[in-house]
Order: structure tokens, then sequence, then C-alpha cells
């Protein structure tokens, strides 16, 4: 079964009967998994017949749904698009933090997992979404947590709300295929063109080239768990600085950074002196917002060189780092040494600013290695100047 399987509104009549939901719960004890599921599709096709792929899909996607969402998921209906493009519960409950109070119009609500953390904060929250599907599963969601609310099928560059602040989450697909540069489904420009009485609040790509959009506000990168998720564009009237980078996890803890912190780092010019010292890859939200050295400043840390997002010094509490053992200019001799010196049997490998291909070089250092993979070592290869500098590390994982 494809993972691409068309709801229809026929199935989703069946789904939310008392039938359709005795059946789901049947299913759940069925592996479901990309080996069995010919085997489970043709048991499932003897007690629920032509419903039978859609139950299977339903059951698959609220598991896959749950480590995302919550447990709340567990009995929610999805399309395979529509959770892959929802938000990390944890994301959305920060950014529906920053709009409550605030009475909002979702444009793009999908299957309302974003909705679903605006409800209890925003008065009123609406939602509307151009597929009917998805609108329905949005209204059965909500109506799940027992947060109902107006959800309309209208489409985003539509004006049917008064006084409402938009939010939206355009696509990053188009017939399958992820939309890059500054393009989104609709267009930030038309966004803004059809609700220009009220900019809307906008989350797009992390990666997308906001410098390119030109649009007044703050962007906000945010990430969980080391991987950044997205960038908000807040217009003019909820934004407090030009960037900010949001640090989430998973455990609650997190920190931010905004383009109001100073910036002043000083930069180390004889990268052989670290030795002892830690080098850190801030997160990827810092990186995207370009604000290492403002993050840098607060830690007080060293930049080693001004073109790299690598700092030096002092670690901070918290962060994922690397001691540094070993220090010298890049060569595959070096590195081979310092392998068979220390007995090296795990290998990470990270470069900045080079030609060095991590999976490669690994491959050309497997014979120095030895079979002990306790014994594991990282190495850092950045540019610092006009060559490439090795950098022998031990990384730490728990908080100094």
């Amino acid at each position: 079964m494809s993972s691409g399987y068309r709801f229809s509104a026929e199935d989703l009549d069946f789904l939310t009967s008392s039938v359709g939901d005795d059946l789901l719960a049947a299913a759940q004890a069925r592996p479901l998994t990309d080996s069995s599921l010919l085997a489970d599709l043709t048991g499932l096709r003897r007690s629920v017949g032509s419903r039978a792929q859609a139950v299977a899909e339903t059951v698959r996607l609220r598991r896959k749904a749950v480590p995302k969402l919550g447990e709340q998921a567990a009995r929610w209906l999805f399309t395979d698009e529509a959770l892959q493009q929802a938000t990390p519960w944890p994301v959305a409950q920060h950014r529906a933090a920053r709009l409550a109070g605030h009475g909002v119009h979702d444009l793009t609500c999908s299957v309302g997992a974003d909705l679903a953390a605006l409800v209890p904060v925003c008065e009123p929250a609406i939602g509307s979404d151009l597929d009917p599907v998805r609108a329905r599963m949005a209204r059965h969601n909500l109506a799940s947590l027992g947060v109902p609310a107006p959800v309309l099928v209208a489409d985003a560059l539509t004006v049917v709300s008064r006084g409402l602040l938009p939010y939206a989450d355009p696509a990053r697909r188009e017939a399958g295929r992820r939309i890059t540069s500054v393009d989104t489904l609709p267009s930030v420009a038309d966004l803004d063109h059809v609700h220009s009485a009220r900019l809307p609040v906008l989350r797009l790509p992390p990666g997308i080239d906001y410098e390119a959009l030109g649009r007044p506000g703050e962007v906000e990168i945010v990430s969980l768990d080391g991987g950044a998720r997205e960038a908000v564009l807040w217009p003019p009237e909820l934004g407090v600085t030009s960037r900010r980078a949001t640090v989430l996890s998973s455990t609650g803890a997190g920190f931010e950074v905004t383009s109001d912190d100073p910036d002043e780092v000083a930069k180390t010019v004889q990268p052989e002196h670290l030795v002892g010292e830690w080098l850190v890859d801030p997160d990827a939200a810092v990186v995207r917002a370009h604000l290492v050295r403002h993050y840098g400043c607060r830690h007080g840390l060293r930049q080693l060189d001004p073109h790299l997002a690598y700092l030096a010094g002092p670690r901070p509490a918290g962060v994922r780092a690397f001691r540094v053992l070993d220090s010298a200019a890049y060569s595959v001799a070096t590195v081979t040494g310092w392998i068979r010196r220390d007995g090296t049997g795990t290998l990470e490998i990270k470069q900045r600013g080079t030609s060095v291909v991590p999976d490669e070089l690994r491959k050309r250092m497997r014979p120095a290695m030895t079979k002990d993979t306790t014994v594991a070592h990282t190495l850092v290869v950045a540019r610092i100047g006009d060559r490439p500098w090795a950098f022998w590390c031990r990384a730490s994982e728990s908080a100094p």
C-alpha cells in the first residue's frame, strides 16, 4: 500500500463511526509493518472489506504521529503528507505561547495539529483548509481533545474572517516535489498581499532564504533536540527583535539568542594552542539565524574563523562539545597517526569549510582502526584562515 493513500469522504464516514472505531482498535493488534502489510490487508479485508486500506493506513499513521505529536494523536485522523508537515508538539506549543491572548485564524490548518495548540490559549481560534477531507479530519481531531473550534473549507488566499491575526503554514511540496529557495504554496508574497490589512504569522522551512524575502518583522529559527524545525516570520506587530534562535528540547530545557544580544567575540588565531579546550558546534537554530557570534559572546567563547560556526573555550552547560586532545594542520598521515596511537575503534568525522568528505575519509582510515568500538574519538576538520586544520577530540554528551 502506498503511503500516499487518498482518503475519501466515505472513508471518513466509516472511520468516525462506532463500527469503524471498534475495527481501528482491533487493527492495532496487527503489526502492519512493510513486510507484513500484504498479509495484514488480506486479514483486514475479511472484516473490513473495501475499507481495509483506510483502516491500515490510519493505524500506521497514528503510530508515526505519537512520537511527534504525543499520545493525543493516537485517536487522530491524518493523511501521510499532512503528518509529514505537522509541527512537532513542543514546537507548536512554543509558537502558541507567543500567540496567546490573540484571536487567530489558521489559514492552512490541515488536520489541525497547530490549531490544537492554539485553541486553548487564543480567543477565538478558527481554522480553514482548501481540502475538505483535511478540514473534516481537523474537526474530528479537535473534538477528540475536547477543544472543538470552527474549521471552514476555504482557500488561504480568500479573506473569510475579520479582525483575527492570520497564521499560515504553506506547503513545501508540489506534486510530491520538495519546494526550495523561497517558494511555498501559496507564496509569501501572495499571502501578504491578500492579508495586507494584518500581515500573517508564517511558518516556513528552516532553510529558507529569509533575507531574500525582505519581509519586515522578526525571523525566528526554532530547533528541537538539535534539529532545525522551522523559520517563523513574525509581522512587525508581534516582532520583538530582527532575528531570534529558539532552542527547544523534549526534556523541557531550552534557551534563546537574539540579534539584540552582544556579539563581540575574539577570534582564535593559533589553533594549535586549543589543546585542552572545548570546541562547540552551536545548535542549528543559532547557525541558521546567523547568531553564532552572539551565542559565543554570551558564553565567553572565541570564534575559530569569521566564516565558521565553530567556537572554542569553556563549555556551556548541557551542550554537546568536543574536548581537544591534539591539533595540527590537516593531513591523512597525521590523522592516521592519532588513530593508531590512541587505539581508536569508532571515529566520528565533522568538517566545515573544507573539501573533506567524512564517509570517504572514514573508509581510508578503517585499516588503522581497532576492533574495540568502545574507544571513540571525533575528528573535526575546519578551514582556519587559508588552510584546513585538524582537531582530535573526545565528544562529551553530558553536562559538565
